[in-house]
């Protein structure tokens, strides 16, 4: 196998013609290394064995033997990649049916014969750009993973001076309190002090009191004794007696009442526990590693939490900051899940549009990391077959945030104008001005994203990125003789 590094402009070409495809090499010149294959599968044992940056496949290759199920393989193949392989199709047919047909199929874009050399330039361009993006994210993970805490993401500073104090933490044997909102990561953050430290081989025992009875959360922390109280037909051990060695974590300590927070401050103080119907002390060996999302400090000032307990377990406090003031790791958590949830539940894998990206960062996650992981859950299990994951795929409410402060008060009509209007420009922004793809983001056609276009008077050259790209776009000056008018040759 090639070494991947510097392939990016090497393109897999499945085409029967080879006079076609050596002459694609000359109008393409060395901006692109066309590696031709004549057959479908072919091209997936070529796919297999070598990295390319992009795949370009004729999908009139059918009509020569290749039926739509080997097509269809080899977009598989191509999509299921250490890094994901980018497929541009080819086609004389340009029915609407063929098109939709092949972005379900996971194709990345559909060009229409004769090729214009620099539409086919811009769109090999785009695809290469994705997979050399594809695998310096792939690095940089692979460099996080070594180099971080196995279990947290994040490449902000935030979450790097957590990892420092984990760190720093973990090699002495303090107890230590952990704070923030709920679903921050903080039962991650206690797993990862017990696996940095020397109790690693040890048990890591959790337990939370909240919307237990008292007498039952001394029973799970503390154990009984045989015949202690009605039932109690033997010896029960309790959480601390079970991580003998180890750790025990105690969440939402701040819930305990304040009779258990006596007991807990004595089992801190002496390292002994007693059962209930014992007066016998029991030695325990164990680190305690509590949490809390309330504010302890205020609860003591209130009488509700002791204040001797609170100043026992907070040696060392480490605060895991929620996920709104560290937006720069949300899309790094967002594929993080995507990989993970399209493994569990066996969808295909998929990227991300930057509209969808951009609807995450701009949301306020209230439920912290523990919503994100359900928002990515419900878009790989309710997507259609599109290869990448659009603001469409979200719920409501982050479709809702994502044009909110675009949308004006106003009349009904009138806001849902303006909606209209945000949602097509920013689909348009998003692919650069390339109609056919904000077509395929709104989940709409082509000729209706040209009524709307009209309707709601948007000029595309109000808006820099279709202006930009509008005038980089070369010129077709007619066809040649040389390829039978397959191939449409422009000014570059």
């Amino acid at each position: 196998m090639r070494d991947e590094a510097g392939l990016e402009n090497h393109i897999l070409l499945v085409e029967s013609d080879e006079a076609f495809g050596q002459i694609l090499q000359q109008f393409l010149g060395e901006s692109f290394v066309l590696r031709l294959v004549p057959t479908v599968e072919s091209g997936i044992d070529e796919l297999q064995g070598s990295p390319f940056g992009a795949v370009l496949l004729n999908l009139d290759l059918s009509n020569g033997g290749t039926n739509c199920q080997d097509t269809r393989a080899l977009l598989q193949v191509a999509s299921e990649q250490p890094i994901a392989v980018p497929v541009v199709v080819y086609s004389w047919h340009h029915r609407r049916e063929a098109v939709i047909g092949a972005f379900q199929q996971g194709a990345a874009d559909f060009l229409e014969q004769p090729l214009d050399i620099g539409v086919l330039r811009f769109a090999l361009q785009a695809a290469c750009r994705r997979t050399s993006a594809a695998r310096q994210l792939a690095a940089s993970q692979k460099f996080a993973t070594q180099s971080r805490i196995e279990g947290l993401l994040g490449n902000s500073s935030a979450m790097e001076r957590v990892e420092e104090l984990i760190r720093k933490v973990a090699e002495v044997a303090t107890t230590v309190l952990i704070t923030g909102e709920s679903g921050t990561g903080k039962g991650m953050v206690a797993q990862a002090i017990h696996r940095l430290s020397a109790r690693a081989n040890r048990p890591f025992v959790a337990f939370s009191p909240c919307a237990l009875p008292e007498s039952l959360i001394e029973d799970e922390l503390f154990g009984h004794e045989r015949g202690a109280f009605t039932g109690a037909s033997q010896i029960r051990r309790g959480r601390f007696e079970e991580a003998k060695g180890g750790t025990v974590f105690l969440d939402e300590i701040g819930d305990l009442a304040l009779p258990l927070q006596a007991k807990l401050l004595r089992v801190l103080q002496e390292r002994t526990i007693e059962r209930i119907g014992s007066n016998i002390p029991q030695p325990v060996d164990v680190r305690v590693i509590c949490a809390t999302s309330r504010n302890l400090e205020k609860m003591v000032q209130e009488g509700t939490f002791r204040e001797d307990l609170y100043f026992r377990i907070s040696v060392v406090k480490i605060h895991m900051p929620p996920l709104r003031e560290r937006a720069d790791d949300i899309p790094l958590l967002a594929e993080f899940f995507l990989k993970m949830f399209a493994k569990h539940h066996s969808k295909p894998a998929r990227s991300f549009t930057p509209g969808f990206l951009r609807a995450l960062v701009s949301h306020k996650w209230s439920g912290n990391v523990r919503e994100l992981q359900n928002v990515i859950e419900r878009s790989v299990v309710l997507a259609n077959g599109s290869q990448q994951l659009c603001v469409n795929d979200l719920p409501a409410e982050l479709r809702a945030v994502a044009f909110a402060d675009q949308v004006s008060a106003g009349s009904f009509h009138e806001a849902v104008r303006n909606l209209k209007r945000e949602l097509v420009r920013s689909a348009l922004r998003t692919h650069k001005g390339n109609k056919l793809r904000a077509a395929q983001e709104l989940r709409i056609s082509r000729c209706y994203l040209h009524r709307l276009l009209t309707q709601l008077q948007i000029r595309e050259a109000d808006i820099p990125e279709c202006a930009a790209q509008t005038d980089s776009r070369p010129r077709t000056v007619g066809p040649t003789a040389a390829d039978g008018g397959r191939l449409r040759v422009n000014s570059l």
